[in-house]
């Protein structure tokens, strides 16, 4: 090989050579992710991660590499490893990063708000009105039952329940344009939600002060996620891989008898798997097959299932305000949509910039939490009858 050919051999391995013009606009994309967790500070534990493992896949030549398969060579058995992120990524292909993420969010979570408020499981239902309006408009969009399913799980505002769902569908080329969507749109809640919550309530409504809630047994905690398991369990087996996961972190962090396990899921384990549950629904993004007319409309799509699950939430809460003569503050109905507790965040400061003096965070939380549980409900109903 002369000096030509080595330099020609060079070139061709380079990745300016390999490039597509799909792959800067995808760089571009992570680096506004990576812009908005770093510089904005919205969901930084998300975005961050997301961000850098699409700018990672879609550097040129990159995702071969990071992907690579491993092969068995036929003559003497010897298998050559596979790419780093090829074995991460089963963790989403297997589903085990979404349920164990839900173990730490309940070993995170604090449901006595829910317990002290029991109508907050209506206007946690209330919110899932997304996921379903997104089901038939997805239909109409074109897109199979399995495909609108997975596209409508988008409005439960739940990153690992989105994953979830579908990967149970095998919906695997829909995958990073809905996971990366649903991330994202979860962390503009606090740009998206408070327009709507002014445009739907009055200045009256928004001021309500709410009376506090009654305190929660130790009893009545550890009871809880047991008696949830088994209720939700006995009729929707297919929410009991998250919904019983976040009942179980929940319980380890209430019975005061496992707090070494509680303390693991809610830091360790949840850190080194929101690393790696990023890492991976950021490299599924690679823009040669990314950047599709399904993507734009699963954009869209998604935003319409938050915004309707916003609007679904504050209606009821609106509702339950007039039947309880003025007692319920609307705003806390559109912390229904999961995302916690960024969601029962936003309540409170639009509360508050009626009246400095209002504090709806505690009655926040309690629809907040159960749209967590909401959204887990609305998967095992979408894989009961899509699966």
């Amino acid at each position: 090989m002369n000096f030509v050919d080595i330099l020609k051999n060079l070139w061709e391995s380079t990745g300016v050579y390999q490039s597509e013009w799909q792959n800067y606009v995808m760089m571009a994309i992570a680096c506004v992710l990576l812009f908005v967790g770093i510089g904005l500070k919205k969901e930084p534990l998300l975005l961050v991660p997301i961000g850098f493992g699409m700018l990672f896949v879609n550097i040129p030549g990159a995702y071969g590499i990071l992907m690579k398969e491993p092969v068995t060579d036929v003559v003497t058995g010897v298998t050559s490893p596979g790419g780093l992120l090829y074995y991460m990524e089963k963790g989403v292909e297997w589903v085990i990063f979404p349920p164990l993420v839900f173990l730490g969010i309940g070993a995170m979570t604090d449901f006595g708000p829910l317990i002290a408020s029991p109508k907050s499981f209506i206007l946690g239902a209330a919110a899932q009105l997304g996921i379903f309006i997104t089901l038939f408009g997805a239909i109409l969009l074109g897109f199979d039952g399995a495909a609108a399913a997975a596209t409508a799980i988008i409005g439960g505002a739940d990153g690992p329940t989105s994953i979830y769902v579908t990967t149970m569908l095998k919906q695997f080329d829909l995958l990073p344009a809905i996971t990366v969507a649903a991330y994202s749109y979860m962390a503009l809640i606090p740009i998206i939600q408070p327009p709507l919550m002014k445009l739907l309530t009055t200045k009256k409504e928004r001021a309500i002060k709410m009376e506090q809630l009654r305190p929660v047994s130790k009893r009545e905690k550890i009871v809880f996620p047991i008696v949830v398991t088994l209720v939700c369990g006995l009729i929707l087996p297919d929410s009991l891989p998250l919904l019983g996961m976040l009942m179980f972190g929940n319980l380890l962090k209430e019975c005061m008898v496992t707090d070494r396990l509680s303390n693991t899921a809610s830091n360790g384990l949840m850190n080194v798997i929101t690393i790696f549950l990023g890492m991976c629904v950021g490299a599924k993004a690679l823009g040669t097959t990314f950047l599709t007319l399904d993507t734009l409309k699963i954009v869209a799509l998604g935003l319409v299932a938050f915004m309707m699950g916003t609007i679904g939430g504050i209606l009821m809460a609106k509702l339950l305000n007039v039947l309880s003569h003025g007692k319920v503050n609307p705003l806390i109905g559109s912390a229904g949509v999961s995302a916690v507790p960024m969601a029962a965040r936003v309540s409170q400061t639009v509360a508050q910039k009626e009246d400095p003096n209002n504090y709806l965070l505690m009655h926040a939380m309690g629809p907040n939490v159960a749209g967590v549980i909401g959204s887990a409900v609305a998967a095992g109903v979408l894989l009961s009858i899509f699966a």
